[in-house]
């Protein structure tokens, strides 16, 4: 069981979520949102690869000749729009294709954590739970479409837009990528989706500290094809130093 550390950063729930996804017990539950991460991955990149190249056939073809000097404007943009499409298409098909999983997989952490084994966490249950399960993904994609679009807006916004833009989309990142993972174990215990944003808005510097350590990693070629199972468990981490105890204690 890993020791409690009042004071671990965001950086330190990663790195020990790295080490909990090949403890005995739970490296078989780590598996199935790995591969599927993995297959996501691959095809994203193919995608992106297949499309910059229609993308650079449509600036060289498709704009007229007198206004050719505006390619080296619109390439960047392009780029970034092309590249921000593909992430929330395929980022967002990964994480409904490997929620039950990882759902799955957040349990078994906890318990390993705790010692204490969550109420009807057989393969029966978790098929009956499908439903609400995939709900809850369409609330996060539902949180985080609009405000994307809003970055994205700004990204066309000349001097002011495009300098804010990138620090904003980044914060913004973070901090879904730890909305994003810490659900999985807050909706283990049918914890209402706003009531989890709330818990996790008043541990804001750790919330951010490891969503942003979340996102780097998935700028990092193969490292990124596992961090997938190392966020839930670092984000299941989280949950049960930080947030368990105050979260069960009403109930």
């Amino acid at each position: 069981m890993i020791q409690n550390l009042s004071r671990r950063s965001g950086l330190g729930y990663f790195l020990t979520g790295a080490k909990l996804i090949v403890q005995p017990g739970l490296r078989q539950f780590v598996l199935l949102p790995l591969l599927a991460n993995i297959v996501l991955f691959s095809l994203a990149l193919w995608a992106a690869v297949y499309q910059i190249g229609n993308l650079n056939h449509w600036l060289e073809n498709g704009l007229p000749h007198w206004l050719s000097w505006l390619s080296w404007l619109l390439w960047p943009l392009a780029i970034l729009v092309l590249l921000l499409c593909v992430a929330i298409l395929f980022g967002t098909l990964a994480n409904w294709i490997a929620a039950p999983f990882n759902g799955l997989l957040a349990e078994r952490v906890e318990q390993h954590l705790t010692g204490q084994a969550l109420p009807d966490t057989s393969v029966t249950a978790l098929i009956k739970d499908l439903p609400r399960i995939f709900k809850r993904e369409w609330l996060k994609f539902k949180y985080f479409l609009p405000k994307a679009l809003g970055c994205l807006v700004l990204f066309f916004i000349p001097v002011v837009g495009q300098t804010l833009a990138p620090v904003l989309w980044f914060v913004f990142g973070a901090w879904m990528m730890s909305i994003q993972y810490c659900d999985y174990p807050f909706d283990n215990h049918k914890i209402p989706f706003n009531t989890m944003r709330q818990a996790l808005g008043q541990r804001r510097i750790s919330t951010l500290g490891f969503g942003a350590v979340v996102t780097l990693v998935t700028t990092v070629p193969l490292l990124n094809l596992v961090v997938m199972p190392i966020a839930v468990c670092g984000a299941t981490l989280m949950w049960v130093e930080q947030h368990r105890d105050g979260m069960l204690s009403g109930r």
